[in-house]
């Protein structure tokens, strides 16, 4: 929805990468890597955008860089607070992020297969001391799963953590009071299928 009010995906995904970590910045072959997008695209967008003064150039700290990566040399770009449509712009993005998390969810119960149980956690709730970030819990299509995983991480720019499990072991896991599944039902989670009934 968000993506069609821009006049270029690549801007949008961009933008969007960046307000995901606004205080981070990037090089452009770094971006190009994380996004999947030729450098000549990422190129172009990030001089569009500087020249509006979303982005500015910046040095980056040495904890910013690993020495690997590090470079004195290489142009790194970062979101400008300053800009005076920031504010408007991190707020459609927040919004943004809240639709993309729920159009995940609702392909995950549509598409990855006959879910029992959906419980999300970790990142999705800000918990830490989660394993994992979520739990999906009957027969599921491994290769379904992993096509929506990729697409998300390819978008939101970050690793998700998942869990599967056959119904017979969840309640067996459940039963014994696995630790796994308590630390997950002991801190911060959403619910959102439950089709086993008796959850903690």
């Amino acid at each position: 929805m968000v993506e069609q009010l821009f006049g270029s995906n690549t801007r949008f995904r961009l933008l969007r990468f960046f307000f995901l970590k606004p205080d981070k910045p990037y090089y452009v072959r770094q971006l190009a890597r994380l996004l999947e997008v030729q450098i000549n695209a990422i190129r172009r967008e990030l001089e569009i955008l500087m020249g509006i003064g979303l982005l500015q150039e910046v040095t980056p700290k040495e904890d910013d860089v690993t020495r690997k990566i590090g470079s004195p040399k290489r142009k790194y770009y970062l979101l400008n607070p300053d800009c005076i449509i920031y504010p408007e712009m991190q707020a459609l993005f927040v919004k943004e992020n809240a639709i993309g998390r729920e159009d995940f969810v609702r392909d995950m119960c549509e598409k990855a297969g006959d879910i029992k149980f959906f419980l999300l956690t970790g990142r999705f709730t800000g918990y830490t001391k989660a394993s994992t970030d979520l739990l999906l819990v009957g027969e599921i299509k491994p290769r379904i799963l992993m096509n929506l995983i990729t697409q998300y991480e390819k978008d939101f720019g970050h690793e998700l953590r998942y869990t599967i499990m056959t119904e017979k072991e969840f309640i067996e896991r459940r039963y014994v009071m696995d630790k796994f599944i308590y630390t997950l039902f002991e801190g911060p989670h959403l619910k959102l299928v439950d089709k086993i009934g008796n959850g903690k």
